[in-house]
């Protein structure tokens, strides 16, 4: 099989194509051949080693590092409950799990769920771990309920193109906030409202939002406390000190403020297939690059601009 590996943090350019063994699957696994795999910050973040204290040598891990979390392909070999043969889609569980920029992959049973039907692999790949982390800032996180008003940042970002769908199926009416070029795609996937945050300050808007979910992480519950609804929650993407710090002053009697920790479950990976089928949840694709260019599709990533996804295919494994 054929692997992206990280020898050292750095560039995009530090990424390589390793020939290894094709593992079997252990009890509880399940070997997936996979066709694509969507990059997400978390891939990043393991490169350039930001939280290497948790992800990279220095928090037990040993150089090679893999990464990639998002996968869709079908299965080769397995003891679960789905046949060899069937297509699925997933998400590598666990914060130092990676390794799904590859032609094959192992995964828990809990980690993928069959392909939604009329998808293909890109389209399947590009929803787990974003989908997942807006349905579960939304509706847990954010204890979203029908009715309620939600304001999200990064509207046309990855997470946060889910973020919009995912709120307004949920029965939210949502404000989407984005830069202008990006409004006609924000509004198209179910906003009812857009503000282009370079010509509006967010705490100056008169709305008031049951939750505030920041998908593209560059907010504080302090800076838009103005717009929190008495009782609203602000979700947020981005770990780090402050965001505990806002979530433990919450507990104290603060503005309620929550950071989402992903989790890859079926049952939720259910829930975004049947969202599909019921023509409420779309996969949003910005680009797709062949496995080779991996490191191009990692330097896009890093603009923070794309609308949406960034996926890579992958090509048959060598002999």
């Amino acid at each position: 099989m054929l692997a992206a590996r990280v020898h050292r943090y750095g560039p995009p350019e530090v990424l390589s194509f390793d020939r290894m063994d094709t593992p079997a699957p252990g009890r509880g696994e399940a070997l997936v051949r996979v066709r694509a795999a969507a990059l997400n910050p978390k891939d990043v973040i393991v490169r350039k080693g930001k939280f290497r204290w948790l992800t990279g040598p220095e928090g037990g891990r040993r150089f090679p590092l893999r990464v990639g979390q998002d996968f869709a392909g079908e299965i080769v070999a397995t003891d679960g409950p789905d046949p060899v043969g069937t297509p699925v889609f997933g998400m590598l569980g666990g914060l130092r799990t990676f390794g799904a920029c590859a032609t094959h992959v192992l995964a828990k049973h809990d980690w993928y769920a069959p392909r939604p039907p009329g998808l293909d692999d890109v389209g399947a790949a590009a929803l787990p771990l974003a989908a997942l982390t807006a349905l579960q800032a939304l509706r847990d996180d954010g204890r979203l309920e029908a009715g309620a008003s939600v304001l999200v940042n990064g509207a046309s970002g990855g997470v946060g193109a889910y973020g919009v769908q995912l709120a307004k199926a949920l029965g939210a009416r949502v404000t989407g906030v984005s830069s202008a070029r990006n409004r006609e795609l924000v509004l198209g996937l179910g906003a009812a409202g857009h503000v282009d945050y370079a010509a509006t300050e967010l705490a100056t808007l008169d709305e008031r939002f049951d939750v505030i979910f920041d998908a593209f992480g560059n907010r504080s519950p302090d800076e838009l406390g103005p717009i929190l609804a008495p009782g609203g929650t602000y979700v947020t993407t981005v770990p780090g000190p402050h965001a505990v710090l806002w979530q433990l002053r919450s507990y104290l009697g603060g503005r309620r403020s929550r950071l989402v920790v992903v989790r890859s479950r079926r049952r939720d990976l259910d829930f975004l297939s049947r969202a599909v089928e019921a023509g409420t949840l779309r996969p949003v694709v910005d680009r797709v690059l062949p496995f080779e260019e991996l490191a191009a599709a990692h330097a896009y990533l890093e603009t923070r601009r794309a609308r949406g996804k960034v996926v890579v295919t992958l090509p048959d494994p060598p002999p």
